[in-house]
């Protein structure tokens, strides 16, 4: 985002996205004066085309405004859509904040108006919404993939913006490839480490995957186990099964003794079977003419 784009939009030409907290925190900060006002909940609208589908539990926000009220403020512009009886306003980003104050009761809110068109409010609320510490990691990819599909991101930009490395969002996005369903076992189990899920994700087959998530919500596997898992799976696809050595056993028809001859390989034939039958007579008859012990028998 340039300079010129930035104050166009109303944020501050040396801000950057970052994870440890939400933008709105340099601009009622910025030049030291406050930018942001106090309007009435009844002049404010969400957004019917919010970046984010489901608003989750409100109950622990709605406790915290009731006691301290909204501490930040949510993010509005003029309403494009103004018409006798509609809202003056209509929410950027902020709609989890709005809600938990109609619901605490509150008559007013804390707002920073920004005057943008449809697309940039969605792009803001977009990079807003990924500043949340509660998103789970396939909410995070499925922020990151909507930064690219609708406004041309590359991985750089959305690193950028959010001010993480490429590598990070690069991995994010590998989340993508995780099955639907896997997806929503993991949600509905409470599965949400991404660097664990990240190692799920590279496993072979949805069953595997589905496994794995179902050991991880147990506690019985951890990130560390699945490498594990997964190197040694690598290793065995890249050198094959081990060989198991032929084994070639014999018993005298009296019973009298028994004979057991390993090879180290998987397959032998008769003639190498001839072969070594021989040389280990040959072996046998030269330890006797030496009268020395021969070759490497045993009592076994």
């Amino acid at each position: 985002m340039s300079s010129t784009e930035a104050n166009r939009r109303g944020l501050p030409s040396r801000v950057k996205m970052r994870h440890s907290s939400h933008f709105v925190d340099e601009l009622t900060q910025r030049d030291g004066e406050a930018v942001g006002r106090v309007i009435s909940l009844s002049e404010i609208e969400p957004d019917p085309e919010q970046p984010r589908g489901q608003l989750g539990d409100l109950s622990e926000l709605i406790e915290s405004v009731r006691g301290k009220g909204v501490l930040e403020p949510i993010l509005v512009r003029p309403n494009p859509d103004r018409e006798p009886g509609r809202a003056r306003y209509r929410i950027i980003s902020g709609e989890r904040r709005y809600r938990a104050a109609e619901e605490a009761g509150l008559a007013e809110i804390p707002v920073i108006e920004m005057d943008v068109d449809d697309q940039e409010a969605l792009e803001i609320g977009l990079i807003e919404n990924l500043q949340r510490k509660d998103l789970t990691p396939f909410e995070e990819a499925d922020g990151y993939l909507a930064l690219g599909e609708r406004f041309g991101y590359t991985h750089e930009q959305i690193a950028e913006s959010m001010g993480k490395s490429r590598t990070v969002v690069t991995e994010s996005l590998s989340l993508l490839n995780v099955p639907g369903a896997i997806r929503e076992l993991a949600d509905s189990l409470g599965v949400h480490s991404k660097s664990l899920l990240l190692e799920i994700g590279k496993l072979g087959s949805e069953d595997e995957m589905r496994f794995a998530i179902e050991q991880a919500a147990d506690h019985r596997l951890t990130r560390d186990d699945l490498r594990r898992r997964t190197r040694t799976k690598a290793k065995r696809a890249a050198t094959g099964p081990a060989k198991k050595p032929y084994t070639f056993r014999f018993r005298a028809a009296d019973k009298s003794y028994k004979l057991s001859l390993s090879f180290q390989r998987e397959t032998v034939d008769k003639q190498d079977l001839i072969d070594a039958l021989e040389q280990t007579l040959f072996e046998l008859r030269r330890a006797q003419r030496r009268k020395t012990p021969g070759g490497t028998l045993g009592r076994g």
